[in-house]
């Protein structure tokens, strides 16, 4: 609680708005380390800050808004001398992960990710609605500008909110997990992970350098990721077989060699679409029905004491609290509120 009212103070709050500015510049100076080229506009495959502003809003409320603002300016002062048409560029990528958090509230979205609706509520209200907002906002800005051709729009267009969706997908569930995150594994489940870890670490680029184009080898191991360790293990997966695809699709290497631009961002991006969707919904199908059948088993054992009670002719044990009782009794008014 004594941490809780502490962020509440004005100190707090500025040093939350300068935590979620340096973050999402340092998000952005990462995505900017590979790019391709679609109609003669720079674009990223993946653009990790749209994930690290729409997981800051879930966690840390939407009053941190201004740090959004300030890490995006801060990116555009890195690549160019600013005018006032970056103006636009900062509110369309303010706006949309605002819309994003907005929106997943609405819809009673959980940061927890252990319901199959909120991988749906992830997918299409954050990564593939509210993104169209921030790609719209800046390509239409580049066309005003006539830093792009008219004919132009939609190439890179298209490029730009994939490029936005992907990092929605791949960044924001990974960084609410590692905000949740609370018991290491045992002893025993490090030897799955380690394992599993060097497996990917050996197939992977194998199958993203192979001339084969092997690429699709890869799902088993995001079916194990997710089968044994959810959501964390499947979306570490993805990450880093995203970023060894964007790595050897940026150097025309590989399952995208010999390929256009234009062909290699079609397919890098079909692939990193295909493959976070896959681990994201099969993660939370995986997740709620372990979580319904503890509260199976646990009803059956507490329905086996009643009985037991009863059959002796005693009174029936109180029922003890569940977990999330306990967490609503207890649950102040949410403090990230507007």
């Amino acid at each position: 609680m004594v941490a809780i009212e502490e962020l509440r103070r004005p100190g707090g709050q500025v040093a939350r708005i300068l935590a979620v500015a340096a973050c999402y510049y340092a998000a952005a100076r990462l995505g900017l380390i590979r790019e391709l080229t679609v109609e003669g506009a720079v674009v990223t495959p993946i653009w990790p800050a749209s994930g690290v502003a729409v997981a800051a809003l879930l966690v840390l409320g939407l009053r941190c808004w201004p740090g959004i603002v300030l890490g995006a300016f801060f990116s555009v002062l890195s690549l160019t001398t600013p005018d006032v048409w970056v103006l636009f560029v900062l509110f369309g990528n303010t706006a949309a992960p605002v819309c994003a958090a907005v929106l997943l509230r609405r819809a009673g979205f959980s940061t927890d990710l252990g319901r199959l609706r909120d991988g749906l509520a992830l997918t299409f209200l954050a990564a593939l609605t509210a993104t169209l907002i921030s790609a719209t906002v800046g390509v239409g800005t580049l066309v005003l500008t006539g830093s792009l051709a008219a004919d132009g729009f939609w190439p890179v267009w298209l490029a730009w909110w994939v490029g936005d969706a992907m990092g929605v997908l791949i960044v924001t569930p990974l960084l609410l997990i590692l905000h949740r995150a609370r018991r290491p594994l045992p002893l025993g489940r490090w030897k799955e992970a380690t394992a599993l870890a060097v497996v990917t670490c050996l197939l992977v680029p194998l199958s993203a350098y192979s001339s084969l184009s092997l690429l699709f080898l890869v799902y088993p191991l995001i079916i194990w990721a997710a089968l044994r360790f959810q959501l964390l293990g499947s979306v570490l997966c993805v990450l880093f077989t995203s970023v060894t695809a964007t790595v050897a699709a940026t150097d025309g290497l590989g399952a995208f060699a010999d390929l256009s631009r234009v062909e290699v961002m079609m397919k890098l991006q079909a692939f990193n679409g295909t493959m976070a969707l896959t681990a994201l919904l099969l993660s939370a199908v995986i997740t709620e029905q372990r979580i319904t059948r503890r509260s199976v088993e646990k009803a059956c054992q507490e329905l086996v004491e009643v009985l037991e009670h009863l059959t002796a002719g005693d009174a029936p044990p109180p029922r003890p609290h569940t977990a999330a009782e306990d967490d609503a009794e207890d649950r102040p008014w949410p403090t990230g509120a507007p």
